[in-house]
This record gives C-alpha cells, sequence and structure tokens, in this order.
C-alpha cells in the first residue's frame, strides 16, 4: 500500500511539472520589441548578433502574429529576414 501511495505521488508530480511547463510555454507574451536586436541585420542585410538570434528563438512561435501586423509585417516577410532567420537557425513558419 505504501509503494503504491509514493509511485502514485510520484506520477502525479510529472504530471503536474508537464502541465506547468506547457503552460509557460503558451503563456510567453509576444513581444516584436525583443527583436529590435535583428532590426539592423534585417534593414542592411548584415550578420545578426547573439541576441538577436537569442530573442528571434525566443519569439519564433510568434512569427505568424508578426506576419499579419501591419507595423512589423514588412521586416517579418522580408528577405533579410528570412536570412537572418536562417543564420540564427529559425524557421520561419507558414503562416
Amino acid at each position: 500500500m505504501k509503494k503504491s501511495i509514493s509511485v502514485s505521488t510520484v506520477c502525479l508530480m510529472i504530471i503536474r511539472l508537464g502541465f506547468s511547463n506547457e503552460a509557460k510555454v503558451s503563456n510567453a507574451a509576444c513581444n516584436a520589441g525583443s527583436l529590435s536586436p535583428c532590426l539592423s541585420a534585417i534593414q542592411n542585410g548584415g550578420a545578426p548578433s547573439g541576441t538577436c538570434c537569442k530573442n528571434l528563438k525566443a519569439q519564433q512561435g510568434c512569427l505568424c502574429q508578426f506576419a499579419r501586423d501591419p507595423n512589423v509585417s514588412k521586416y517579418v516577410n522580408s528577405s533579410n529576414a528570412r536570412k537572418v532567420a536562417s543564420s540564427c537557425g529559425v524557421r520561419i513558419p507558414r503562416c
């Protein structure tokens, strides 16, 4: 009995941790401003900085939202943005 209770407790903890990590990912705020370190590379065609790549990877799930935003879509949809994403190892999804 004691062993089954501890196994059940461990299983519940694992399930709970899985849900809490899922919530953190889905609650991540989309913030186009965090991609400002990429702006120079996007506008001028240069190499992206490490900060740009780090932030781009963190915002990867938001790229479709940014592509639909008229304020930032011209940057996200540009050929240089695709080059920056490729350099950073980020796949731009089809939206």
